[in-house]
C-alpha cells in the first residue's frame, strides 16, 4: 500500500509492533520506496517497539485509521480494540480465521455501525483485469445469457488457485516468517486465500447486491488437507534450521504438515459455487502460481486460465456453452467486446481453433498485484471522504467470512472424526 503516495494520507506514519524480523522487513521496504529514483515516496516512520504495542497505539491515538496486517492470530481482537477507540480500520485479509473469530467480527461490524466508522478489508483481486472483464461479459445477456444454477458435480462458478511456498524473486528465494507455516497464526488455506475467491464469487455473480448469509448461503461440503514440508525445505524458505516449538504440534516423523489446502462447495442464492486453494512447496520448472475460474452461462462460459499454455499469465476465454455453436455466437462475442472496448479501450477478441475466443488485453491493464493495493486504498479513502460505503459491502464481508469459517468448522469435523 505504501508503495504509492496519497494526497489524503499524512506522510507521518506511526508503527506499533513487537521486536522482530517482520517489522524490520517492512521498514526496509518503506526505505526502498522512499529512496527509489522514479516517483519516490516520502513516508516518515515513527516506530514503537514493545509487547504492549496495541495498548500504546490506543493510548497515543496518533491517527484516525489503523492499517493492520501480518500475523492473523489476534487480528480480529486488534480490530475490535481499534473500533472501540473510534479508529477506522483497513485490514489485510483475512479478518477472521475461525468460527469464534467470525462471532467477534460480527461484533466489530456492529460497533463500526454504531460509531459511524468504517471497517473494510483489502480485496485486491477485484482489480485484476481478466476478473474485471469476466464480470463485465457476464452482465451482457445477449452473449452470456443468465448464470446457470449448477449442481454439486457441475458448479455454476468455480475458482481455483495454486500457490507455492518456495519462490524465486529477483533471483533470490522469497523469505517467509516461520509463523507463516503455523495455521493458528496464519490461518488454514480454507480461511486465508479462499477469502479472495469467495469475495469474487459474490462480486461477480451478484454485483452491487447485499447477501444475507443467514438465509442465502448453504455450505454443502468442505475439505482440508496438508502440504508436507521437510526440514531442509523449511530452512530454505525461512532461514531457520529447526522447526520452532509452536510448530511441533504439526510435525510427524520429522515432516511438518501444513493445512494450507482446502475446498468449499456451497450454494449462494440458489447458485452452486466451488472454491479451491492449493499450496505446493515449489512450482515445476518454468512454472508459477496459477488461477482457474469459470462462470457458466446459458449461452457462454467465461473461463480464466493461467497455465503453461498462457505463459502463467491470466487469460480470459469466451466459450460456447454447448457443442452446437450457434451461427450468431461470433457476432455476439464481437458485439460484446466492442461494447466493452468503450470502457476498456484496446481490448479485442481473437478466434481460437476450438471455437472459443480469447480476449486480448493491452499490457497497460496488467498493472501487477502490488498496484492493486493502492487501488483498494484509494477506494477506501473515497469512502472516508464521503462518509458512505456501498450498502452491500458490509453484508458481503459478513457473508464471505461466514462461508470460510463455517467451511473451516465442517472440514475440521470431518478430519477429526475419521
Amino acid at each position: 500500500m505504501q508503495k504509492t503516495s496519497y494526497p489524503q494520507i499524512d506522510t507521518n506514519v506511526y508503527v506499533y509492533a513487537p521486536y522482530g524480523n517482520d517489522v524490520q522487513e517492512y521498514l526496509d521496504k518503506i526505505n526502498q520506496y522512499n529512496t527509489r529514483k522514479e516517483a519516490p515516496t516520502s513516508w516518515k516512520e515513527t516506530v514503537y517497539y514493545g509487547d504492549d504495542f496495541l495498548k500504546r497505539m490506543l493510548s497515543e491515538k496518533k491517527g484516525n485509521v489503523m492499517i493492520v496486517a501480518g500475523n492473523n492470530r489476534k487480528k480480529t481482537e486488534y480490530i475490535r480494540a481499534a473500533l472501540n477507540a473510534g479508529i477506522h480500520v483497513l485490514a489485510d485479509k483475512p479478518m477472521a480465521i475461525t468460527p469464534e473469530g467470525f462471532d467477534l467480527l460480527k461484533e466489530c461490524f456492529k460497533t463500526a455501525h454504531e460509531q459511524g466508522i468504517m471497517l473494510y478489508d483489502i480485496m485486491t483481486e477485484r482489480y485484476e483485469i481478466t476478473t474485471v472483464l469476466q464480470r463485465e461479459y457476464s452482465r451482457i445477456p445477449e452473449l452470456f445469457g443468465s448464470l446457470v444454477s449448477g449442481t454439486p458435480d457441475h458448479p455454476a462458478i468455480v475458482k481455483e488457485s495454486v500457490h507455492h511456498f518456495s519462490k524465486q524473486v529477483s533471483g533470490r528465494h522469497l523469505r517467509r516468517p516461520a509463523w507463516f507455516f503455523d495455521v493458528e497464526q496464519e490461518g488454514e488455506g480454507i480461511v486465508d486465500v479462499t477469502t479472495h475467491l469467495v469475495d469474487l464469487i459474490q462480486w461477480e455473480c451478484f454485483p452491487d447486491q447485499a447477501i444475507d448469509y443467514t438465509r442465502e448461503i448453504e455450505i454443502l461440503d468442505a475439505n482440508r488437507w496438508s502440504t508436507p514440508i521437510t526440514s531442509p525445505q523449511f530452512e530454505l524458505v525461512t532461514g531457520q534450521e529447526t522447526f520452532p516449538d509452536y510448530l511441533r504440534k504439526d510435525v510427524r516423523d520429522g515432516i511438518l504438515h501444513v493445512y494450507s489446502n482446502g475446498n468449499i462447495l456451497y450454494r449462494i442464492r440458489g447458485i452452486v459455487a466451488k472454491v479451491s486453494v492449493i499450496w505446493n512447496f515449489e512450482a515445476p520448472e518454468g512454472g508459477g502460481d496459477t488461477h482457474y475460474s469459470v462462470m457458466r452461462g446459458e449461452k457462454a462460459n467465461l473461463v480464466i486460465r493461467q497455465g503453461a499454455e498462457q505463459n502463467y499469465r491470466p487469460t480470459l476465454y469466451i466459450e460456447p456453452a454447448t457443442d452446437n455453436i450457434p451461427d450468431s455466437f461470433k457476432a455476439e462475442v464481437l458485439s460484446a467486446t466492442s461494447r466493452l472496448a468503450a470502457t476498456y479501450p484496446g481490448i479485442s477478441a481473437v478466434a481460437e481453433p476450438n471455437g472459443s475466443w480469447r480476449i486480448a488485453i493491452p499490457d497497460r491493464y496488467n498493472v501487477g498485484h502490488e498496484a492493486h493495493f493502492s487501488q483498494v486504498t484509494e477506494k477506501y479513502l473515497d469512502f472516508l471522504k464521503t462518509g458512505v460505503m456501498p450498502e452491500w459491502e458490509v453484508p458481503g464481508m459478513l457473508a464471505k467470512y461466514y462461508v470460510t469459517t463455517q467451511a473451516f468448522r465442517i472440514a475440521h469435523n470431518k478430519t477429526t472424526t475419521k
